[in-house]
């Protein structure tokens, strides 16, 4: 079934809790079709939201929270993102009061008097922390929120493990384009419409976020050391080695060395975002 979340003052918050009513309540299989603010609460048209609490509020302007019925803490969410198109305009800032505005037009953004390739997604995906109270949108967590993950373009599997019943989805943050590291702490922001289809599973067990992505899986890190978000990255790998092609441990990491790439996912959300890459045809 699809679903259609249009940016109304109530289906838009700018913090993430699980004392949030939910928008929307979906069965697992079920697809949302959502028009989506930039992150600095500006839709297509030009119009500026306003949360509903500026003094709490104080983060992305995210449409939800989307209730998948029946799922549970310890599953795992699966975020299929079936499309993203980017709005007309956007911005990338740096030091006020500099920045760039771009025409978005298709598959290439002018601004600045230079072009470039555009690749719309959806910079934050993710659910609530399981403790109570009121949670920044900026850092990326174990179960999603501001991962800046220029690869979860249409066609990507984003995976989390859930936290709290109903899992309680939000997302967000639109880009038309960014790099590895999202170095000015700004992509180029701007309203997106997409469609996600959200689904559970029960049958594997995560810590942190993984992805596939065309012939790729993905695995995240986030901490505020980029060697530890590193070591969590590789570590979820080296899991998912273990899990999907039956490797001991001691083997996957001797061919992760060999094999696996590491990047850098964003330096600019307070806590560093890291992602391996295993490649489908890593082995002949």
């Amino acid at each position: 079934m699809l679903h259609a979340l249009e940016p109304e003052p109530g289906n838009v918050h700018g913090v993430f809790s699980r004392d949030l009513t939910p928008v929307l309540t979906v069965e697992p299989g079920d697809s949302v079709s959502l028009v989506i603010p930039d992150g600095m609460w500006t839709l297509d048209s030009g119009e500026q939201l306003v949360p509903r609490d500026p003094e709490v509020e104080t983060g992305h302007a995210l449409v939800g929270p989307i209730e998948v019925r029946g799922a549970r803490a310890g599953q795992v969410l699966v975020v299929r993102v079936d499309s993203v198109r980017a709005g007309r305009t956007g911005v990338t800032l740096t030091e006020p009061p500099h920045l760039i505005r771009w025409q978005l037009d298709g598959d290439v953004g002018r601004g600045g008097g230079r072009a470039v390739r555009l690749a719309p997604f959806l910079g934050v995906m993710g659910m609530p922390p399981p403790e109570p109270g009121f949670h920044s949108t900026h850092p990326p967590r174990q179960w999603g929120g501001n991962i800046d993950c220029k690869e979860l373009v249409a066609g990507a599997t984003l995976y989390l493990p859930i936290p709290v019943e109903g899992a309680l989805f939000s997302t967000g943050d639109g880009h038309a384009a960014q790099g590895d590291g999202e170095v000015s702490g700004t992509a180029i922001e701007c309203p997106v419409s997409a469609v996600l289809t959200l689904d559970v599973r029960d049958d594997i067990e995560l810590e942190w976020p993984l992805a596939r992505v065309g012939d790729s899986w993905l695995t995240f890190g986030f901490d505020e050391h980029l060697g530890r978000a590193a070591r969590i990255a590789v570590d979820g790998m080296l899991d998912l080695m273990e899990r999907e092609l039956g490797m001991s441990r001691d083997d996957a990491l001797a061919f992760a060395s060999v094999v696996v790439d590491l990047r850098v996912t964003q330096v600019v959300n307070g806590v560093l975002g890291v992602h391996a890459v295993l490649r489908d045809d890593a082995f002949l």
